[in-house]
């Protein structure tokens, strides 16, 4: 289960294993019940001894999804669009500054996603003939939900209420929306140079007809050099005669 941590720089700034052990302690610390299992996609980050290592030392339950199959992951995949990619887009980050927004802003979105976005769960699904029915509980937020559930126990109950006590749903949308325009001025900033200025749609557009003249070669591509005249085998008697620039192997026809 692949998740993002929040308060303190959650977001990771390289993909790297030793700091993906380390947002994994930190998530262990926020959530309000233990972390019995760890399932993750291929990616090398994940499947490495030192993450395998540590699983084995917290008693964590440590699996992977199969190759290309993504429906294996199909809850964190919808939490990451519905969630992630609604907050963040799709614009590409880089730097400390970048790091520290997203950090700000996941630190912002869990709280007020886990205590006062309300979702729907399904609670039935039934198929009658090409006609499927579903049933949903009623609308509630994770934390309404984990208070409702016989198995929570008291001390994570009134740990949760704590939290939610001190929380002010206004402040945290503030923040998330700060966040954001940081975000937003950071990937709308001037590139470094060396980096290519993407050019307008328009402007992109009106070059596609000229833009192959200006490609360059291949590596491996020579050039050409010019034709010289070559000799060329004819059959006597029809085309047996000199044409301009070219020469015969044969004799023109004689009729005697």
């Amino acid at each position: 289960m692949r998740r993002r941590a929040g308060d303190g720089g959650g977001a990771l700034l390289v993909r790297e294993q030793t700091l993906l052990v380390a947002v994994l302690t930190q998530l262990r610390g926020l959530m309000p019940f233990p972390l019995l299992g760890f399932d993750s996609d291929n990616d090398s980050v994940f499947i490495n001894e030192t993450v395998r290592d540590y699983c084995m030392e917290a008693g964590i339950a440590f699996t992977r999804c199969r190759p290309y199959r993504k429906n294996d992951q199909a809850h964190v995949e919808q939490k990451n669009g519905s969630v992630v990619r609604r907050l963040v887009g799709y614009r590409r980050f880089e730097g400390l500054e970048a790091a520290r927004a997203l950090a700000e802003l996941y630190a912002a979105a869990r709280l007020f996603v886990n205590f006062f976005q309300p979702s729907f769960k399904l609670a039935e699904k039934r198929r009658d003939g090409a006609n499927v029915y579903k049933r949903y509980h009623t609308p509630a937020p994770p934390y309404q939900r984990l208070l409702d559930d016989p198995r929570t126990c008291k001390e994570t109950r009134e740990r949760l209420r704590s939290v939610f006590a001190e929380l002010e749903p206004v402040k945290l949308l503030r923040d998330i929306r700060g966040a954001q325009e940081k975000l937003v001025i950071l990937a709308d900033a001037t590139p470094a140079e060396g980096h290519s200025v993407p050019l307008p749609l328009d402007a992109f557009m009106a070059s596609l007809r000229t833009l192959w003249q200006g490609s360059e070669a291949r590596p491996t591509a020579k050039e050409k050099q010019p034709r010289e005249c070559q000799e060329f085998r004819v059959r006597g008697g029809i085309m047996g005669r000199k044409i301009p620039n070219y020469g015969t192997t044969q004799s023109p026809f004689d009729p005697r």
